[in-house]
């Protein structure tokens, strides 16, 4: 054969269907799950636990549980979708330690290869209870998760420490539970004490939910205060002077309880207890229970009551939840245990209309003076009327967040969005509160939503889901008019132009100035920034790290970025105020702002294209007739 013959069959055969050449395309293996559904009816018998909670130097968990049980396979699941979390946040990765025993004998286990958060095993012939054992190892620092036990304080959350049967309901499996707290601490919970020794305490048994909706705060330092014959604040601190709260600071959470109870116009509580951490030690949080709520603020929260303004609506935040959210819940929210996934299209309803409300009461309690209710709200309407993202993503969406991203920082909030169905949705209903105001010519207004939607049924606290065609026929119980079709468009269309009509209709106008508010003020302190959001469109934080940049600002349009660092501003060293003064200066000039920055270990500098001065938001009235706003906001 000639070359070129043979090359020209060569290049036949590579140009040729290889068969023989295929790469190996395998097909996946079929999940099969084995883990039993859950069914509306009761588990025979009670589990019991027992967790000791005395090691507060190591901040661990030791858990011992005895299950009741018959022969053969049996699957144990440990919460991992939260109710108030809404998505799944359970701790599984903080579970170890995990010993199954029968009768003394080891019991072998495996943990799902789908689902991690269950385990297979196999219950021997003749065992009628199984014994468990494994330790909760709580997070010692921040980057671990939130910190629930220190030296003086801890947070014990039943879900983290507790594995129940899969296939039933959460409602029909009962626990008896205790714990064991160090010696000489107080402890409080909406489970009411049986008994106690020796520094061990046992509840009454109850069903899982109403054990996971309990958690407990126990400490070292604590102060008692019943704001009425039901309801009680449990005050817990790093120190003893954290307490130390004036009778008027007292009287003003004594007054939430008569606001919301003169709003709601029922009680979906036998008893309620706020359990509230004032700690720079154990992790924040605002966790809503159906009869109690997990709080948590700043150690200088009664100490410097003024400025510490913005963490004073937390109460009636989570206190709202025990109407809207807990008593009436959305249905595609609703789950039967801690397993099914949580479906949250409808929480602008339940976290946007309680921070509407949490709003309100602070203000009508006093917990909030007037000119920081409107100044928290010149806040929010500021946010919404410039936030970028707004542009492509409705609001609708962003009540996937928390199961998208857990919360997880994010680069460009402003442009990503985060969990605007809180803020965003308090305009909404600011603005539904304006409309039946108008149209009932005065008589009515989102008070008597409020009656009509969450004050059924007192004293149950049961849940009472609802639907979105369930909160519009309320409203146009109310008053007749289009709600579909204006919840729609605010919710679920793509909407550049922010919801401010409750703010513009009940008498009020966003403006900027070059001044702040006190609430401004006091949220710089607080969180010890330098916001400077609507100006150079970034936020500094008190390590002159940028901790956010506004998507399309002027900060952004020179290049910097969350995690950047200000090393000097116009060639001299950074502070604070010098940014500031800088800003002030380039004011009605051409002249720009120039900072030295450090990214990672590159240092360069960076012309930030500004003049508009210092720009910051607040409410001023319009017209001189009485504010709809205002009477909103007003005490009854």
């Amino acid at each position: 054969m000639t070359y070129r013959a043979t090359l020209a069959a060569v290049i036949a055969l590579a140009t040729a269907p290889a068969a023989w050449a295929a790469n190996s395309a395998p097909q996946p293996a079929p999940i099969v799950d084995t883990i039993p559904d859950s069914r509306d009816i009761a588990f025979p018998g009670t589990i019991k636990l027992d967790v000791d909670a005395s090691d507060t130097a190591r901040g661990i968990f030791r858990v011992h549980e005895t299950i009741p049980v018959t022969a053969g396979p049996l699957v144990l699941l440990y919460p991992e979708w939260l109710p108030g979390d809404h998505a799944p946040e359970g701790t599984i990765d903080k579970l170890a330690g995990l010993t199954i025993t029968a009768g003394g004998k080891p019991v072998p286990w495996v943990r799902d290869h789908v689902d991690v958060s269950a385990f297979h095993l196999v219950v021997p012939p003749g065992v009628a209870s199984i014994d468990i054992s494994f330790q909760f190892l709580s997070a010692t620092a921040e980057a671990q998760g939130r910190v629930v036990m220190t030296p003086d304080l801890l947070n014990l959350e039943w879900n983290s420490v507790i594995l129940y049967p899969a296939g039933y309901f959460a409602r029909r499996i009962m626990v008896d539970a205790g714990a064991t707290y160090p010696a000489g601490w107080t402890s409080a919970t909406a489970l009411r004490k049986t008994a106690v020794a020796t520094g061990a305490i046992q509840y009454p048994t109850v069903d899982l939910d109403t054990l996971v909706d309990s958690p407990v705060y126990a400490g070292r330092y604590a102060r008692i205060e019943q704001l009425s014959p039901d309801v009680t604040l449990n005050l817990f601190a790093d120190r003893p002077s954290q307490l130390l709260a004036t009778p008027e600071e007292i009287a003003a959470h004594r007054n939430l309880v008569v606001q919301a109870n003169k709003l709601y116009g029922a009680q979906h509580y036998d008893h309620y207890n706020f359990l509230l951490a004032i700690s720079d030690r154990l992790g924040g949080v605002g966790l809503e229970h159906h009869r109690s709520s997990e709080d948590g603020v700043a150690g200088d929260y009664f100490m410097k009551w003024s400025d510490t303004v913005g963490e004073h609506d937390l109460l009636p935040h989570e206190y709202t939840h025990s109407w809207n959210g807990k008593f009436r819940r959305p249905a595609d929210l609703w789950t039967p245990e801690f397993r099914t996934p949580m479906r949250n299209s409808l929480l602008w309803v339940y976290e946007g209309q309680t921070q509407f409300w949490g709003n309100i009461l602070a203000a009508r309690s006093g917990l909030v003076d007037h000119d920081d209710a409107m100044g928290a709200l010149a806040e929010v309407a500021a946010r919404y009327s410039t936030l970028p993202g707004r542009k492509w993503r409705p609001l609708v969406d962003t009540t996937n967040e928390e199961i998208v991203s857990q919360r997880r920082p994010v680069g460009w909030a402003s442009w990503q969005r985060t969990e605007d169905y809180y803020s965003e949705g308090q305009l909404i209903w600011l603005e539904v509160d304006a409309i039946i105001r108008e149209q009932s010519h005065g008589r009515k207004s989102m008070d008597d939503f409020a009656k009509a939607f969450f004050g059924i049924r007192d004293r149950d606290w049961g849940e009472v889901t609802y639907t979105f065609d369930d909160v519009v026929k309320t409203l146009d119980g109310v008053v007749p008019y289009d709600w579909a079709g204006f919840l729609h468009a605010r919710v679920d269309a793509v909407a550049p132009v922010a919801p401010l009509g409750g703010i513009e209709r009940g008498g009020y106008r966003l403006a900027f100035t070059d001044t702040p508010t006190h609430y401004w003020k006091a949220g710089e302190g607080e969180k010890k920034i330098v916001d400077l959001t609507y100006s150079l469109g970034m936020v500094v934080d008190k390590d002159a790290v940028l901790g956010k940049v506004e998507w399309d600002g002027p900060a952004f349009k020179a290049g910097l970025t969350v995690g950047t660092t200000i090393v000097a501003v116009d060639g001299d060293a950074y502070s604070d105020d010098r940014l500031k003064e800088a800003v002030t200066s380039a004011k009605g000039t051409t002249t720009p702002i120039r900072l030295l920055v450090k990214s990672n270990d590159a240092f360069r500098d960076v012309v930030v294209d500004w003049t508009g001065g210092l720009r910051y938001p607040r409410l001023e009235r319009t017209g001189k007739g009485p504010s709809t706003l205002d009477a909103l906001y007003a005490a009854h």
